[in-house]
């Protein structure tokens, strides 16, 4: 069995840039080191936005898809 942490989901549906980074950063500052929050939004921008939050903060982007208009990150808390 592994260890893991924590899991956390945010949906951010029908928020428009830079709504969804902001509040994602608020959440990630909140969470402990290797949690992991999966992301939900509609914004077509945050597939752009997310992965770049990611790489300036030191996140791990795990996961990034796209379901119908749902954009869906899973991200692992540095």
């Amino acid at each position: 069995m592994t260890n893991r942490h924590p899991e956390t989901t945010l949906d951010l549906s029908g928020l428009l840039c830079p709504l969804p980074v902001l509040k994602t950063r608020k959440v990630l500052e909140a969470m402990t080191s290797g949690s992991e929050l999966v992301v939900l939004a509609t914004d077509p921008m945050a597939a752009i936005d997310m992965p770049h939050f990611c790489n300036e903060q030191g996140h791990s982007l795990v996961e990034q898809s796209q379901t119908d208009k749902i954009l869906k990150f899973r991200i692992k808390r540095k």
